[in-house]
Formats: C-alpha cells, structure tokens, sequence
C-alpha cells in the first residue's frame, strides 16, 4: 500500500544564503538575452520558451468525486474552466525547428476564485507550466544561472551552426535512447527528437503545494489522435516553423483530450523539493488524474490569439491560488524573473500584459 502523502509546511522550503543575489544575477542574464533578440527584431520576446508553436483554447474538467487527498484547492470540487495554452521551446531567441530543443506548454485556468498568491491578488486564474521531460535541467536556481549565462553568450548568434550541431546531438540521444538511457543536456543543447510537440507528455518538473500537501504535475495526452502523434517525426527541413505547421495543420480538422495528473509527495528524502533534477519515482507515487482537459478544431496561429495571448498575457507559476504555491528554489525564482519579462514585453511592445478573468 502507498505511504501517505506527506503534509506540506513552510519548513520543506530551504532558502540558500545567496539566493536574492542569484536571483538578481538570473533577471539580469535573461534580461540580456531578450535585449540582444529585441536589438535584432524590434520585438520583444519571452526571456525564455521565446518561440510560441501554437495557441490553444479549450475547457478544463475537475473530476468528480476525487479521494480527498486529491480534493484540493483548485481541484477541490467538480468544475469546468475556460483555458488557454501555449505551445513553446525553452530557447530565448527565435531558432529555427532544425534545431531541435526541449518542447513547453503553459497553460491559463480562467475564472478561477480563492485566497491568491502575493502579487496575484487581483487576478482569476491559475498558470501551470511544464516542459516535455521529467526533471529540470539543472538542480537549484544557482546551477542553473552557471549554464544560463554560457547560453546567453550565444543569442542570436551562429544560427546555420547550431542547426549542424542539433542534428549531430539528435543522433547521439537517439543512441542513448535506444538502450534505454537519455541525456537532458543533450536535449537541451539540440538534441532532442523532432517528434510531434502535440504527441508530448509535460511534466512541471518542479514542485507546487497542492492544498495540505505537496505535488508535481503532468499534462498527459489520453485521446487515441494525440497520443499517436508521440512518434510521429516532424519534417523541418525546408520549413523554419514546422512545429508551428504541424499543430495548425493538426488543428484545422482535428481536436485532443489530454489528462492532468497529480504525483503528491510521500518521502522528502526520495521526492526532494529543493533539487529539480531528480524524478520522484513513481513506484513510490503515481501521478494520478484530477482533470480533463479538451480542445476541439480551431486556427491555433490566428493573428488574434497571437495578439491577445502571444503578445498580450504572460504565464508564471506564481499566477495562482495560495494553494498552489510554486515551490523550491528554481520555482523561486521564476517569481521575479518572469514579472521582469512580461514587463520588458510591455513596454517594448506598447501592449501592457493582461490577465483574463472571464
């Protein structure tokens, strides 16, 4: 039988000495990276998941009926919500597809009601964001600026290389995956498989409180069109934006169903919440399904829904109820740096960021 999931307290939370002062150095790098893209485009940019590859609106499902570990904040009773996701890469410039990195979603619950997060009282929504692997690419807020600032250095830069060396590492990973293993820096740096972006699992990666405990999330495609587009390669030979074809083709006719599941927490030591790099094992918790999100035929690159969602809204974790508070030291700092993003975005732009509350 499972062990119990464990109860959430402020104490699971380990703030490092030096943290504000890695989180100031964090804005600053990324805070370059979208001056340099912006220098070069004269628009701005997301800092990072710069590039979109669809936008999607549909309608979320809480379950009936949950257990009561699963009953919680958002998903405490049966509801249905307007949402609105989005289809991204991790980069914070405009890359090609032939360089094939990690793919993202966010995605926007609207109307939703409740004790809210500081600097989200106003607001109406809950954001979720994952990325298409289970772990984040670097442990702690820290780690991660080290590889960030190397990265920056190569914004906008050598695009025709970085599109060779993405097909060299996809060859690479795609041997390590054959015997079972996978690399996340490799994926990072370009070698991830040009699969489907709509065949993809999400995972958030890091965790969130989840009500009177702890949980990361995952977004799982469950209807029979999606999932068989998990092996589904993608041409981006002669199309820079493939990803974003195959998803309006996709859409033109066709609609999804995916699941959003719940992995609470029931061992500290074996499902850490200060290291986002480690996969909580699932033998110890599942995840376990507390929604239902569906989309049907739509334009999912409209010249509306790129200025109302695209250009006009931002997504972060800490656009939510004080229920699901982000957690950890890479959730941490997403706090700040995404507010400094969305308002480098609005004033580069003219168009302020908007939160939907209907």
């Amino acid at each position: 039988m499972p062990a119990p999931p464990v109860f959430f307290d402020p104490s699971v939370e380990t703030i490092a000495e030096d943290e504000a002062e890695t989180l100031e150095q964090l804005t600053a790098t990324l805070l370059r990276i979208s001056d340099v893209v912006f220098a070069d485009s004269r628009h701005a940019f997301r800092s990072v998941h710069a590039k979109s590859h669809g936008i999607i609106e549909g309608e979320l499902e809480i379950l009936p009926n949950l257990a009561t570990d699963l009953a919680q904040g958002l998903f405490a009773k049966n509801s249905i919500y307007p949402v609105v996701m989005r289809l991204s890469t991790i980069a914070g410039d405009m890359l090609e597809d032939g360089v094939s990195i990690p793919r993202a979603i966010a995605f926007k619950v609207i109307g939703v009601d409740g004790d809210r997060l500081a600097g989200s009282e106003t607001d109406r929504t809950q954001d979720f964001l994952m990325a298409d692997g289970p772990v984040f690419s670097a442990p702690t807020a820290k780690k991660f600026l080290a590889s960030l600032k190397l990265l920056a250095k190569t914004t906008d830069k050598a695009p025709g290389l970085k599109k060779a060396l993405s097909s060299v590492l996809r060859g690479v990973e795609a041997g390590l995956e054959s015997v079972g293993s996978e690399s996340a820096t490799l994926k990072t740096l370009g070698g991830h498989p040009n699969n489907h972006i709509l065949g993809a699992t999400f995972h958030s990666q890091a965790p969130i409180r989840y009500g009177d405990y702890i949980a990361k999330m995952g977004l799982f495609p469950v209807s029979p069109e999606l999932i068989a587009l998990k092996e589904k390669m993608v041409d981006v030979g002669h199309d820079p934006d493939a990803l974003r074809t195959a998803v309006r083709n996709y859409f033109e006719t066709g609609g999804g169903t995916w699941e959003l599941r719940a992995q609470l927490c029931t061992d500290l030591k074996a499902m850490p919440v200060e290291d986002a790099s480690v996969k909580w094992p699932e033998d110890l918790s599942p995840y376990r399904t507390v929604a239902r999100i569906t989309a049907t035929s739509q334009d999912t690159w409209s010249s509306d829904k790129v200025r109302r969602v695209d250009d006009g809204m931002s997504f972060s974790p800490w656009h939510g109820l004080a229920a699901h508070q982000p957690l950890g030291s890479v959730m941490r700092a997403r706090k700040e740096t995404y507010r400094a993003s969305a308002k480098f975005r609005g004033e580069r732009n003219g168009c302020p960021m908007h939160e939907p509350r209907d």
